[in-house]
């Protein structure tokens, strides 16, 4: 890739208003936005916090490989969780989706998120070739 930013979006309905991108391409480098829930809609997805959790990977995930990039590369992840008892699922959440790339993770409960029916929110941040 030669110098400057790539932007993917992801539909989210916020993504305008707020002036952001689902992700960011500098260099080798991808960051992911806070990632919620959100369904191809718009509409919030439903289930316990481990579908959540579903989602909002696979939403990451997405974004990576539209940016040249693939789950191996993810170097780290944030996962923002409504309530201590949501982390055994969310966990578990990622564990199916992190296996190959194990990257450092941190698990933090927040009082609240931006929609009242959202359990989880995540980030990533992935470095291209960096799997291995």
């Amino acid at each position: 890739m030669s110098g400057g930013r790539q932007r993917v979006f992801s539909g989210s309905p916020l993504e305008a208003p707020f002036a952001y991108c689902r992700a960011v391409r500098t260099g080798d480098t991808i960051t992911v936005a806070g990632t919620a829930p959100i369904e191809d809609d718009g509409s919030n997805t439903p289930g316990d916090a481990g579908v959540q959790a579903d989602r909002c990977f696979a939403i990451i995930l997405r974004a990576i490989e539209q940016l040249g990039g693939t789950g191996a590369d993810i170097v780290r992840t944030r996962m923002f969780i409504t309530d201590p008892a949501y982390a055994e699922a969310v966990g578990a959440a990622h564990g199916r989706w992190m296996t190959i790339a194990q990257p450092a993770a941190t698990m933090v409960v927040v009082s609240a998120l931006l929609h009242p029916d959202w359990k989880v929110e995540i980030e990533a941040d992935a470095v291209i070739g960096s799997a291995g």
